[in-house]
């Protein structure tokens, strides 16, 4: 079947016809002249699909949050066309046939690419090394290895892990939290963590980690990635780091882009998550380590949870946000809107850059003939309220319950076919 995009904006660019079949674009017509199944892209952008390097799809072992299938229908309304699963589900994803497992059932859903993460050490406990390499030589061919929701806080099981991937050209996506630093820490450390008489999570805590594992990187060769970069003195360090040539990537989450501690004043759930929300002066420093580079990504974080476990009091509920469907419109208020970042710009933060530090190579091409079509088609004029009891995930976690985000994804092509037309899944 041939699909038209009919009057697409590549890259907010001029309007053309998007003509697809088999699974790639095979024109870039004027418009009005493409052949086939019309598409009405009538003045929308056109962008490459999104790639998420962080995504907690739940399954298996807590499908009441989450399943693979929910998250897929989640990303495509997204407009992502491919998510990185991470690996703390239950079992872990610490040996080849879980995360052949959640490759599977990523190939059922069709909706996505699901590219499983795999745990960097067995179960999550960060005393030995889980089956790396036999997670990378599996039909999953996982690429991305992360104890994410827990730090590999031993020196030496980091370094060698960083070691062991060289061999096949993975990263170790670190997430940087000093664990004795941050025992029973409950938001961000600072004059209103101590008025609030919660249990601070300092600064310090991410930025030690990502001192010393840049330094890691350098002295082994390795690729390391830093999972969701939460404070001013972490970009410096990664500046730093990027400044010596050493290959380390890092990625920044939508929310915090945007939300502040001062959320947290309210004790509502919602707003708990790791690493904490931080100050305006983090959250400055953020979009401006996005807009000039330092800060290759951005990436959900998405993280389910069930009703009970965020309708709680502060100290006993879940950490983490919904992030997949919101992602785009807290991007360009953020940084587009506002001039920071272009199209351009945006595609190589939520597409490119994500895909080539995955190494996923079916995605992040350039919208040009020959290219796989994986693509987003969004409404930049659009605005809607955020309603969590619409959206696709199993769980409703969302921090923007009744806040209004530009943007919209009117369509999601996933390898040539349509899985999101008008705003809804096909």
């Amino acid at each position: 079947m041939t699909i038209v995009l009919r009057g697409a904006r590549p890259y907010g660019e001029a309007a053309v016809d998007i003509v697809l079949a088999d699974g790639v674009i095979v024109d870039l017509a004027p418009v009005g002249t493409g052949q086939g199944q019309v598409v009405d892209a009538d003045g929308l952008v056109a962008l490459p699909g999104f790639v998420d390097l962080h995504t907690h799809l739940r399954e298996p072992g807590r499908e009441d949050a989450e399943t693979v299938l929910t998250g897929s229908q989640a990303a495509a309304l997204g407009g992502f066309t491919c998510v990185h699963a991470m690996a703390n589900t239950s079992p872990v994803a610490d040996t080849a046939g879980v995360v052949e497992q959640v490759w599977r059932l990523g190939q059922q859903a069709g909706l996505v690419d699901v590219r499983p993460v795999g745990a960097v050490t067995v179960d999550l406990a960060g005393e030995r090394m889980a089956e790396i390499g036999a997670m990378a030589r599996s039909a999953a061919e996982v690429r991305v290895f992360s104890d994410d929701g827990k730090c590999v806080d031993d020196a030496v099981l980091m370094r060698r892990a960083l070691e062991y991937v060289k061999a096949f050209d993975g990263v170790v996506a670190q997430h940087s939290q000093e664990p004795r630093l941050t025992e029973n820490a409950q938001m961000n450390e600072g004059e209103l963590s101590g008025r609030l008489g919660l249990s601070g999570w300092p600064a310090v805590a991410e930025e030690a980690i990502i001192a010393r594992d840049v330094l890691l990187a350098e002295h082994v060769g390795s690729r390391l990635h830093v999972c969701h970069v939460s404070t001013a003195g972490s970009v410096d360090v990664i500046r730093w780091a990027k400044s010596r040539g050493i290959p380390v990537t890092a990625e920044v989450t939508p929310h915090h882009l945007v939300l502040t501690e001062d959320l947290v004043e309210s004790y509502n759930p919602l707003f708990k998550v790791n690493p904490p929300l931080r100050t305006a002066k983090d959250v400055e420093a953020l979009r401006e380590a996005l807009a000039d580079g330092t800060i290759d990504v951005i990436a959900t974080d998405h993280a389910p949870h069930p009703h009970e476990d965020k309708d709680c009091e502060w100290a006993a509920a879940a950490m983490g946000m919904l992030g997949l469907e919101t992602a785009l419109g807290v991007a360009l208020e953020t940084m587009v809107i506002p001039g920071r970042l272009g199209w351009r710009d945006l595609a190589q933060r939520m597409s490119v850059a994500p895909a080539r530090i995955g190494r996923v190579r079916t995605q992040g091409h350039e919208l040009v003939p020959g290219a796989i079509a994986n693509i987003a088609v969004v409404d930049p004029e659009a605005t809607y309220l955020v309603d969590p009891m619409k959206l696709a995930s199993k769980s409703r976690n969302s921090p923007y319950a009744g806040r209004s985000l530009p943007g919209r994804v009117v369509h999601t092509i996933y390898a040539g076919t349509p899985t999101v037309l008008d705003g809804a899944l096909v």
